[in-house]
């Protein structure tokens, strides 16, 4: 008898990409937020298959995009067998039906995209319920799409309910949960809380940034640690602390989340906890990919949630990391025979406008030598305000 053999790999997801061009959002940053929430859709597992954008002054309140636009997608999605269909921008609970009737296929937001990622990447207790947590605040208004295939309660003799409908019984399941979880996570700040008393001893350092663009890195590279380094994004969930001695100075070094463009409301709530390490450091080393087309705008945001958690004013580094993958054609500068010298970067308004700021490549081993030394005299001066009568420093 001729056996039979079954594909047991799991079968790679098709996505399409939908954006909405505002009047205040250019025909070159639409194409970077799209390739943003195509890196976004690859890590979460998906493939892209195509993008489409519309030009209007504001999303449609009931389908996000017109009703024309709406019709090609659906056409797409027919003739190609699309899976799902990513919006770059969070949805309406009615949004997400109307659009959900329409396409009849799953419908995820940029929200919704990073909730997935968090929830796959997160390994510690706490990441995985503040991850949880964030899931359940979000999920809550969107209840009514999930039980279309139940009637709500049914009038009629005989049909009468016992007074709750299930959409009811399971908006107060997912509230008692929520506040357990936000019990738990109490708890576990106060661990936390403890374990960092006990560190107050010593100077601290946080690693600050932009996601992907080399922290865990560069935290290998000083710690000589083994913190987990890939090029995706939010390869680093858990705040990682380890101790690092340069020369003669003891400090701690930590290794946190990456932030991201539109980073959903609720995450940066559940995840207030682990950016403590970043709101208590001494120093902050703000780690920029320098080769990224639109690495203005990354500072730019990485300013903004370090503002929003109280962390703005705290003595800065900022590093520039992968010199080595520079291309000035893609800053809109004259393309160069010759690569930038470091000299070039040193004396370009990237060092005068972010001080003090050093230029290295952390894969390349570029450089590295100038930034410890950096670190270790800022490190070594708050050592020496705090502790003047330290005999390690004599």
């Amino acid at each position: 008898m001729k056996q039979k053999f079954y594909d047991t790999a799991v079968k790679q997801e098709k996505a399409v990409l939908v954006g909405v061009m505002t009047p205040h959002v250019t025909d070159e940053q639409e194409k970077e937020y799209l390739e943003e929430l195509e890196f976004l859709v690859a890590t979460a597992g998906g493939e892209t298959v195509k993008s489409f954008t519309q030009k209007l002054q504001r999303p449609d309140r009931a389908t996000f995009v017109g009703s024309g636009k709406l019709e090609d997608i659906k056409a797409f999605v027919i003739e190609e067998e699309i899976d799902m269909v990513v919006f770059d921008d969070e949805l309406s609970p009615s949004q997400l039906r109307n659009i959900e009737n329409e396409l009849q296929v799953k419908i995820l937001d940029r929200n919704n995209l990073i909730l997935d990622i968090f929830a796959n990447r997160a390994q510690t207790a706490q990441a995985k319920t503040q991850v949880e947590l964030a899931q359940l605040q979000y999920l809550l208004p969107r209840l009514t799409r999930l039980w279309t295939h139940l009637e709500r309660q049914k009038g009629g003799i005989g049909m009468r309910g016992p007074g709750e409908s299930q959409i009811e019984t399971d908006r107060r399941l997912i509230l008692n949960k929520i506040s357990l979880l936000k019990e738990k996570l109490k708890q576990i700040d106060k661990q936390n809380e403890t374990q960092r008393k006990n560190r107050n001893q010593m100077v601290r350092a946080a690693l600050v940034g932009y996601t992907n663009v080399g922290k865990s890195t560069i935290m290998n590279m000083i710690s000589k640690s083994e913190v987990f380094a890939e090029n995706k994004l939010f390869a680093t969930l858990d705040t990682t602390v380890r101790k690092v001695v340069i020369e003669n100075v003891p400090f701690l070094l930590s290794d946190t989340v990456g932030f991201i463009r539109k980073l959903p409301h609720h995450l940066v709530e559940c995840f207030k906890s682990t950016l403590d390490e970043v709101r208590e450091a001494d120093i902050l080393v703000h780690v920029v990919d320098v080769s990224h087309p639109n690495f203005e705008d990354q500072i730019r945001t990485v300013n903004e949630t370090l503002k929003d958690i109280g962390a703005i004013d705290k003595k800065m580094i900022t590093v520039f990391n992968k010199i080595d993958a520079f291309k000035p054609e893609e800053h809109q500068l004259e393309p160069q025979a010759e690569p930038l010298t470091l000299d070039d970067f040193k004396h370009s308004w990237m060092a005068k406008n972010n001080s003090p700021a050093i230029f290295i490549s952390a894969t390349k081993k570029e450089n590295v030598d100038e930034f410890r030394d950096l670190l270790y005299n800022e490190v070594k001066a708050i050592h020496t305000e705090r502790y003047p009568y330290d005999q390690l420093l004599y």
